[in-house]
């Protein structure tokens, strides 16, 4: 099958809705070519452009695109090939009112900083500091089951997640909400740290290579994102607070490792306390994301 080309040029939303119309229409097995732009629509060029406060429209998320035959009830499989650097530096920038130290008086903002890409394209700069390149997709989902939601919003259908382990090698599977699925994906960003804590990692421009499967008989419902590494699945539960987004993720890897051992609720709470493993995705959006990691060894394949 050839590798077909979906770019932010052709569409791209800040808003992921229950009636999402897609901008291209593919067959499962798909494979693809994202294109997408970074989360600031090229506002940013140099030291001396600023972002004064959160823009309305944030984080272009390249899409729709309807993947045929995907239902409600059923899992969109995304699995991410290869992120590449489309452009020759990335930004990272703080803005007045965002961020997880906002307001602190030795923290200025707004204020840019712009990384260089190294010309080997493994590395970026932040002044004469070479950081990895180690790109990851910020804001990817499908359509939503009810609610409405910006792309600066993480929720159930994904949206702005800002993971780590959303990048290449991985996939990550979504539940479908409408038909057709409606995926979009965008803001990413050539390096970033778990926690996002500025706000922002080194915003930048991507081609992204992924595959597109749709599992229309999943051994376990899946309620929000569910990330496969190598060597490990992690849910991926967003809300209000750290504490209750824990408690998502961690009920999340409950039901599926009741599911595979035959647990009753209680041994799968106290199994979860001896293999799985919190981790603070981004604590900066308007709900803050974790995931749980649970080794393959003890969930082989729970959907």
């Amino acid at each position: 099958m050839s590798r077909r080309t979906v770019s932010h040029e052709e569409g791209a939303i800040y808003e992921f809705t229950p009636g999402l119309e897609g901008i291209a229409t593919v067959e499962p097995g798909a494979e693809l070519t994202i294109e997408t732009r970074d989360s600031l629509d090229g506002a940013v060029q140099s030291e001396s452009d600023v972002i004064e406060a959160v823009p309305e429209e944030v984080n272009a998320a390249t899409g729709p695109i309807e993947v045929e035959g995907a239902e409600p009830g059923d899992v969109l499989a995304v699995e991410i090939e290869e992120i590449r650097l489309a452009e020759e530096h990335g930004r990272v920038i703080t803005i007045d009112g965002f961020g997880l130290l906002d307001g602190y008086d030795e923290i200025d903002a707004p204020w840019t900083k712009l990384t260089p890409v190294g010309d080997d394209r493994t590395s970026v700069r932040f002044d004469d500091l070479e950081v990895p390149v180690d790109p990851v997709i910020g804001t990817i989902g499908v359509a939503t089951a009810g609610e409405s939601y910006t792309t600066l919003v993480p929720h159930d259908h994904g949206g702005n997640l800002d993971t780590t382990d959303v990048t290449g090698g991985n996939t990550i599977y979504f539940p479908v909400f409408q038909p057709g699925a409606m995926l979009a994906m965008g803001d990413c960003k050539a390096a970033m740290a778990d926690g996002e804590m500025c706000g922002t990692g080194s915003e930048i421009d991507t081609e992204i290579d992924v595959t597109l499967e749709v599992i229309d008989d999943p051994a376990s419902p899946l309620e929000r994102p569910l990330i496969e590494t190598p060597d490990a699945w992690k849910t991926v539960a967003s809300a209000e607070t750290l504490e209750e987004a824990c408690e998502r993720a961690n009920m999340d890897a409950i039901e599926l490792l009741a599911a595979e051992h035959g647990f009753d609720p209680t041994e799968a709470y106290a199994f979860s306390s001896l293999v799985g493993g919190l981790e603070i995705s981004q604590v900066v959006d308007p709900l803050v994301t974790v995931r749980n990691t649970v080794p393959k060894s003890y969930l082989s394949s729970p959907i």
